[in-house]
């Protein structure tokens, strides 16, 4: 499967920004899928994970409340929805498939497909 992630831009604190993660190649529903990100310096961290159907999602505690992630697997993309954009929260965005579920969703190598990254700027 390929993915192409989108939707990234500068924002000011407080403000939104929905990414798109669009999958070609094979059915999105196949996938559990998740949203990581990448501040410069600094390690990949999760972001979001959902299950195959959408009824199933996780944030990490810096992003909860703030973020939602949700599916269309008719329209075979995934998306994140950011809220309350912090400066903190400037980075680039990548969506990435699992096959299987994996024993930590929140590690990289559960996944098997990444997308390019979309950057993400929050002005303060």
């Amino acid at each position: 499967v390929q993915l192409q992630a989108s939707g990234g831009g500068l924002v000011q604190a407080g403000g939104s920004l929905r990414l798109s993660c669009a999958a070609s190649g094979r059915p999105l529903s196949t996938y559990f899928m998740t949203w990581s990100r990448q501040a410069p310096g600094k390690e990949r961290e999760f972001v979001a994970r959902i299950n195959r159907n959408g009824e199933i999602t996780y944030y990490a505690d810096s992003v909860k409340g703030r973020f939602t992630i949700s599916r269309d697997n008719a329209k075979n993309t995934v998306y994140l929805q950011m809220n309350n954009l912090k400066p903190e929260d400037t980075a680039v965005y990548y969506c990435a498939a699992a096959v299987q579920y994996g024993s930590d969703y929140r590690a990289p190598g559960v996944y098997d497909y990444w997308g390019q990254g979309t950057l993400v700027t929050v002005s303060s």
